[in-house]
């Protein structure tokens, strides 16, 4: 699916590509594949253009063929959802507010203000508030993910890791294409691209998507007190489109590329099924459907989310050193309102069915106002000699309004807001920074990471109108102001060593940290509802090993990894208090390993295979979470709240497999292909604690495509059939578990066409 000609015989998942810093082209793929080997692969995982078989960090990435296979069907970044080893990927929120976990670690905290372990950055800018983690996938040119802390070079929150986005960029030569595809639930995916140079030093590119999907999930709930509120197709459907414009000056000492880029979605929020698991068990009720759901409020759901964002890079040939300077500006403005019980009924009715709920709860979130603004100075040296070192300063600054509401629980019309809470967050940190290179000899080299980080937040809450009567606290009551703030050192140090041509070894040891989080559920909480978590803090060892193999026609990366967390930072969510709440843990343990691996199997054959083995474990013995309302749950319980001690962390599957193949020959005047791609993640917790129905089964997700490719004139052509989840396999992936057992349902199985042009 789009783009698949640029690299139709040398495919990964695994190892990251060949980077784009500016001005730089990338080179075509096919010299090497044509002599039956891999392509040299570079990356920035480290600032700078590096063999990934050099770098002294465990690296995978997404890109070419495998990258539009997982982003076809009109996805959204959910796509990479254990398409990686150690990563997953989940939302409560739908298209928007995707939460990240590598290696086990992350957040699942879903409020608007809510910080992760695994930072994201996109063009070299990082995006902190959770709504911009949500941006549309296209016209991209790799995602690297970087496993590990990564808090000496991209900062505070990385200490489970990074995702790294590098978007094509411009060049002189005048290229573009344009794709559409159609498929299940009358869905649209239209790509477009186009690019060349303006003058001898100036080119552009802008860049389109648009993805549309009808609504298509019926609303079947019961007539109630003479209130109709069946409805035919009244959820599921989105509109979502993004641009970005880019212009890039090239000189003989000084480059410079400026980004601009925007999101506009209309649409519903995630599809919630209320009481959709049979009772004492993760199976879903019998005669379930995705299509249909049971909401008293489902008329009323909508999803609006606006972004946008600018960056300038500039990059200055000093000779010996390089200067970069990279300027960035970020906001975001959401309203997303959601019958988050999935049912029907409360407060009058008695469960009686899949759908009857007896607490209703029908609420939204907004960001009427948000801006970042980051600031990167960094100096890189350019010696010829055995050290090298870059060094550099940081600055980022948040400011951020968000809006809470709740409604009545009326049916058909009805739903007037009964509750009404505002936060506001201001956010400053600052950091200084370097690396140091040393070449011990010809084989082996030595880098040391140091970063000292300052985060400060100011927050306060106040609650303007009180829900449910009054029965949580009085309107106009203001909660206060917090005020954390904390410093660290972040260090890492490495040591890389060639046991020959084709082998390296390297083993890391990394320190980072997680600024403090807090969280204002001011809304029904009896209390100020503000609770904050201390900063955590990491200890990461890794060694590795990454190979060429049969003759340069295979690569296979492997390590392993443990790590202490201090202090984690995680949420207790829901439970029958409907509360939710930040906690730190005292310490959780992780280890594991990954294995990344690359064939050229035939010069017509190219395969990847990669797995992970994650363990970690809560080691707290006086920490304790709220449990569900109507689950059965396998932990002590001790007055209503559940022992976690020695739990494994949620959203953490041990096992993730990823196998893909894709087969080429020429046919006429053109090359068809098959593809095949399988995912596996094992089962997983949703919460801290550990129940029957809120265990997630393990889960296979695959994926085929077949195509045909030809050349006319100036132009490429391709067109294509596709399927995902071609299994239809039907599972819970998340759920909610104050007032009854709400499920989130995994996607369909999805079937598509697609027709793409690519001109030059």
């Amino acid at each position: 699916m789009g783009l698949l000609k640029q690299s139709s015989l040398a495919l990964s998942i695994n190892a990251a590509i060949l980077s784009t810093t500016v001005g730089m082209a990338l080179p075509t793929l096919a010299e090497e594949a044509q002599a039956g080997k891999l392509e040299v692969i570079e990356v920035t995982a480290r600032k700078r253009v590096e063999n990934v078989q050099e770098v002294p960090v465990a690296v995978s990435a997404l890109q070419g063929d495998n990258l539009d296979a997982y982003s076809s069907a009109a996805m959204d970044i959910r796509f990479m959802n254990a398409r990686v080893p150690s990563l997953s990927v989940e939302s409560s929120f739908g298209r928007t507010f995707p939460r990240f976990y590598m290696r086990g670690l992350g957040n699942s905290d879903f409020d608007l203000n809510a910080s992760q372990p695994v930072s994201l950055v996109v063009d070299n800018v990082v995006q902190e508030n959770p709504i911009l983690k949500g941006f549309p996938v296209f016209d991209v040119e790799r995602i690297e993910v970087l496993r590990g802390p990564q808090g000496t070079l991209f900062g505070r929150n990385t200490p489970a890791g990074l995702v790294k986005f590098d978007s094509v960029k411009p060049s002189q030569d005048f290229e573009g294409f344009a794709s559409l595809s159609y498929g299940s639930k009358n869905t649209t995916d239209f790509r477009t691209a186009m690019g060349g140079g303006l003058t001898d030093n100036l080119s552009a590119r802008i860049s389109y998507l648009r993805q549309d999907r009808d609504d298509y999930i019926d609303n079947e709930a019961p007539d109630i007190f003479g209130e109709d509120f069946q409805r035919k197709n009244v959820l599921g459907g989105y509109t979502d489109q993004a641009l970005r414009v880019q212009f890039l000056y090239e000189g003989d000492d000084f480059n410079a590329l400026f980004n601009y880029h925007a999101r506009d979605l209309d649409g519903k929020p995630v599809t919630f099924y209320a009481n959709a698991f049979k009772p004492g068990t993760n199976d879903l009720v019998d005669g379930f459907k995705r299509d249909v759901v049971t909401h008293d409020s489902a008329d009323r759901a909508t999803q609006q989310v606006e972004t946008q964002g600018a960056s300038l890079t500039l990059d200055f040939d000093l000779g010996d050193y390089t200067f970069t300077s990279i300027t960035g500006w970020e906001s975001a403005d959401i309203y997303s309102r959601a019958d988050v019980d999935g049912g029907y009924g409360a407060p009058f009715a008695p469960i009686q069915g899949p759908g009857v709920i007896t607490i209703s709860s029908e609420t939204a979130d907004a960001i009427p106002d948000h801006d970042q603004i980051t600031q990167e100075f960094r100096l890189t040296s350019n010696f010829s000699g055995d050290f090298n070192y870059q060094a550099g300063v940081f600055y980022f600054s948040e400011d951020l309004t968000i809006e809470s509401f709740s409604y009545e629980a009326l049916f058909g019309a009805g739903g007037p807001q009964t509750g009404y809470v505002v936060q506001k967050q201001d956010t400053t940190a600052w950091a200084v920074f370097g690396s140091f290179d040393y070449n011990i000899s010809d084989l082996t080299q030595v880098t040391l990471g140091l970063r000292y980080s300052d985060d400060d937040k100011d927050y306060s809450s106040q609650r303007f109108q009180a829900p449910l009567n009054g029965c949580c606290g009085q309107p106009n009551e203001a909660y206060g102001e917090v005020n954390p703030s904390d410093s660290h050192v972040s260090w890492d140090l490495s040591v890389t060593h060639k046991l020959n041509e084709d082998v390296n070894v390297y083993a890391r040891v990394a320190d980072s940290f997680r600024a403090p989080s807090i969280q204002g559920r001011s809304l029904f909480a009896w209390d100020d509802g503000i609770s904050v978590a201390d900063s955590e803090t990491i200890l990461s060892f890794e060694t590795g090993v990454k190979s060429d193999v049969m003759d340069g026609a295979g690569r296979i990366n492997a390590n392993v990894f443990y790590f202490t967390m201090n202090d984690q930072q995680l949420t207790s969510v829901g439970g029958d208090s409907n509360t939710a709440r930040l906690l730190n843990a005292d310490e959780t343990v992780g280890y594991g390993f990954e294995v990344d691996s690359e064939f050229m199997v035939t010069d017509n054959l190219a395969v990847t295979a990669n797995v992970s083995y994650n363990n970690t474990e809560l080691n707290d013995a006086n920490i304790s979470v709220p449990v569900c309302a109507l689950c059965t749950v396998t932990d002590s319980v001790n007055d209503g709240r559940a022992i976690i001690d020695g739990n494994s962390l949620p959203h953490a599957p041990e096992w993730i497999g990823v196998l893909t193949a894709r087969y080429t020959m020429e046919v006429g005047d053109g090359e068809m292909y098959l593809y095949t791609d399988w995912s596996y993640r094992s089962e997983i917790n949703f919460f801290l604690y550990e129940s029957e129905e809120f265990t997630g089964k393990s889960l296979l997700e695959g994926g085929v495509s077949a195509g045909y490719m030809w050349d006319e004139g100036d132009n490429s052509y391709e067109v294509s059939v596709f399927g995902r989840n071609i299994t239809d396999e039907q599972q819970a992936i998340g759920a909610v578990d104050f007032s009854n057992n709400t499920a989130i349902i995994n996607e369909e199985a999805f079937w598509g066409a697609e027709f793409k042009v690519s001109f030059y």
